[in-house]
């Protein structure tokens, strides 16, 4: 039949795609490692010229523009060269997005055998090496380690900024706190969009240099409190009417993650607000960001789980939160936004 044909195909097709993605994830890779899309601002290259600069044979430099053009990241162009696609320049413009690709050696070390991950066979796995905080570290983990995890964070949390400041407004927020905020990334974005909130970044003492530089540079240095510590043991400074935790919650397992939501809770005046920002999962409505690659990507940092937004308000109500809501997300692959409040007695 003409209709279960044309079904089947496309079915296939699907299927191939899956199949066939690891290949299109590793092609990205030497894209990136080569500097093919910076090598490519100026104008198309041939591949005998790209492979002159990358010491790669011509053969194979050919190969991999033409994977690139297929993925649409490239354009060949007449005479055989090769220029940057709409995507591939947008690449470029993506805060972070080739750090993390670069970074996703270490996710691809662990799945290379999933059914062990999925089995706890490996440990440690490599992404929990490479994320030392995420285990409480203090004081113990290398300068070098420390720079790399923060300068990750900051890049990759551009995006997520802006969606979060996209989905919350801040009119009545007067003071906001951000919990495991890192370097002040999101703190930078929020006070830059709302020039008039006091701000506070609460984080471990080793990124607490990077987070002043960055305040500093940005001309918000009198405006931010930074107060180390570590939420795990330390209780969380009061003042702030509005707490923020941002990509922090799916780093940990649920008795953690109850806790810190009991100092938020405790930490905020009657009415305060709670925001939380993280890609979710497990929905009842699947999707490939939060379902595929965080569930995974949290799997094989060995501590915390992608959680669904329902999960997360029920984690919210217990710790006393009411009025909880969390809109549909602009982009999923980025984060989605939940708010709550204290109750107002």
């Amino acid at each position: 039949m003409p209709l279960v044909r044309r079904q089947a195909r496309a079915d296939g097709a699907a299927l191939f795609e899956i199949v066939q993605g690891f290949v299109a994830s590793q092609a990205l890779v030497a894209l990136v490692e080569l500097d093919i899309f910076k090598r490519l601002r100026g104008g198309p290259k041939s591949a005998a010229d790209l492979g002159q600069a990358c010491d790669v044979a011509e053969p194979k430099m050919q190969v991999l523009l033409q994977s690139g053009a297929a993925l649409g990241l490239l354009k060949r162009k007449r005479g055989g060269r090769y220029g940057l696609a709409r995507k591939g320049a947008a690449l470029l413009g993506v805060p972070g997005l080739e750090a993390m690709i670069r970074h996703h050696r270490a996710f691809y070390d662990d799945l290379k055998d999933p059914v062990a991950l999925l089995r706890g066979d490996i440990a440690p796995t490599q992404l929990a090496e490479f994320w030392p905080y995420v285990f409480g570290a203090r004081g113990d983990v290398d300068p070098d380690v420390a720079e790399t995890y923060s300068d990750l964070m900051a890049q990759s949390q551009t995006l997520v900024a802006q969606d979060t400041l996209r989905a919350v407004s801040f009119k009545d927020v007067h003071h906001l706190m951000d919990v495991g905020g890192g370097t002040g990334a999101f703190l930078a974005a929020a006070g830059a969009a709302n020039q008039t909130i006091e701000m506070t970044l609460f984080d471990l003492p080793e990124v607490a240099p990077g987070a002043a530089t960055r305040f500093e540079r940005a001309g918000m240095r009198e405006r931010v409190t930074i107060a180390s510590g570590s939420f795990r043991d330390d209780v969380l400074p009061i003042g702030a009417d509005a707490i923020s935790l941002v990509r922090v919650l799916y780093d940990h397992d649920d008795q953690t993650v109850a806790a810190l939501l009991a100092k938020v809770f405790a930490a905020l005046p009657e009415g305060g607000r709670l925001i939380v920002s993280e890609p979710m999962a497990g929905g009842v409505r699947p999707e490939r960001a939060g379902d595929v690659y965080f569930a995974f990507y949290t799997m094989a940092m060995m501590t915390g789980r992608a959680r669904s937004a329902e999960e997360i308000a029920a984690l919210c109500a217990e710790a006393g939160f009411e009025k909880i809501s969390s809109p549909t997300p602009a982009r999923p692959f980025v984060t989605r936004v939940l708010t709550a409040r204290k109750p107002a007695i």
